[in-house]
């Protein structure tokens, strides 16, 4: 991606990839600040975001808008699905091989030019399902 070679890498910017790439949970601006406050105690929140953004419109992070609850950030940006939790929103990856090239399919149906797709699948956690059954 031709704005990836030009995105100066600041030290914070350098710190947010790092710890986001530590995890896999694919947390929110929020949690990464308060993630990245162990290691810069002076970050603003409002300088996680404009970074986290900025990563993400390089093409370094993927920015996830799942199902209506705050953007959550991932640090794998190859093409992969998601599986969202209905009741906490906590997100996961899930290994799903399409059967065929969506990409390909996709085009054949419309005039848009596809260039990638998401893939998010909703159902409910295992703590929420545990939940759900002390409960009832």
């Amino acid at each position: 991606m031709e704005a990836k070679n030009k995105l100066r890498m600041t030290k914070q910017r350098q710190v947010i990839l790092e710890e986001l790439r530590k995890v896999k949970t694919h947390p929110t601006a929020d949690d990464m600040y308060q993630m990245l406050r162990r290691k810069m105690p002076k970050i603003s929140l409002g300088t996680v975001y404009r970074n986290l953004e900025i990563l993400s419109e390089s093409g370094m992070i993927q920015k996830l808008d799942v199902g209506g609850t705050q953007k959550r950030f991932d640090a794998d940006i190859s093409i992969h699905s998601h599986v969202r939790c209905i009741d906490c929103g906590r997100v996961g990856d899930i290994d799903v091989k399409p059967h065929c090239n969506l990409e390909a399919e996709a085009q054949k149906m419309t005039d848009f030019e596809i260039f990638r797709h998401r893939l998010e699948f909703t159902g409910r956690c295992p703590l929420c399902q545990q939940m759900r059954k002390t409960t009832a």
